[in-house]
């Protein structure tokens, strides 16, 4: 898979100290053509459905589980955005997140952890123009959250090139 880009705030001094997490992504596509975008309301950003890849689970595992649970669609996938590597030095965290492009199958209920439920996450569907527009303007209130719309903007820019 390609690397779109790195977002960093600083250099790693000590790569075995480091938090390493893998992490998928979707931009999957509905029969009206709009995509779905978590709002996460209590942090005041928006967000592309995915999270990270648990122990025993390979990517396809995933973002199935992913898409099922944050947007409540099983969906078919059609190709590759990316990937983007984030290092956040005060978290001494480093991701690479990896991002497929979709179309939904089926749709029905989100299953919101209960920590999701708390940062007030809510499922919006809109075109990717809007979503491009929308991720622009999120103002994210804590150090952590101020990574998710670089990363995901990136992801929606790239995927609109490829379509």
């Amino acid at each position: 898979m390609d690397l779109i880009t790195e977002i960093k705030d600083g250099e790693i001094s000590d790569e075995s100290t480091l938090y390493k997490r893998e992490a998928v992504r979707a931009i999957i596509f509905d029969k009206n053509n709009l995509i779905p975008i978590i709002f996460v309301s209590k942090r005041n950003y928006h967000k592309i459905p995915g999270g990270g890849i648990d122990e025993g689970e390979n990517k396809e595992i995933a973002l199935a589980r992913e898409i099922k649970e944050e947007c409540g669609c099983l969906a078919k996938i059609t190709g590759e955005v990316g990937k983007i590597n984030e290092f956040r030095s005060k978290e001494n965290f480093y991701q690479t997140s990896y991002c497929y492009l979709g179309i939904v199958t089926s749709k029905g209920e989100v299953e919101f952890t209960e920590e999701e439920n708390e940062r007030g996450f809510q499922l919006l569907w809109m075109t990717i123009d809007d979503a491009i527009e929308i991720f622009k303007k999120d103002k994210p209130i804590g150090y952590h959250d101020s990574f998710m719309g670089p990363r995901d903007l990136a992801f929606l820019k790239k995927a609109k090139e490829i379509l």
